[in-house]
């Protein structure tokens, strides 16, 4: 099965409540952790609603 390691760039402060559920949901607590999660298209959908906070790590 197939992974995608993501790394939150950016704070959730002042953000859409909606999207630092979507974090939290992905794992994601603080700035710079890395997290890698399977690539579905669950997450995938996720990922780019947020896309803005997040860098995709290769």
């Amino acid at each position: 099965m197939s992974t995608v390691k993501v790394r939150l760039v950016k704070g959730l402060a002042g953000k859409l409540k909606t999207h630092r559920k979507v974090v939290h949901s992905l794992g994601l607590k603080k700035v710079n952790q890395v997290k890698e999660l399977k690539d579905c298209p669950e997450v995938r959908g996720q990922i780019k609603k947020i896309d803005y906070l997040l860098e995709i790590v290769e």
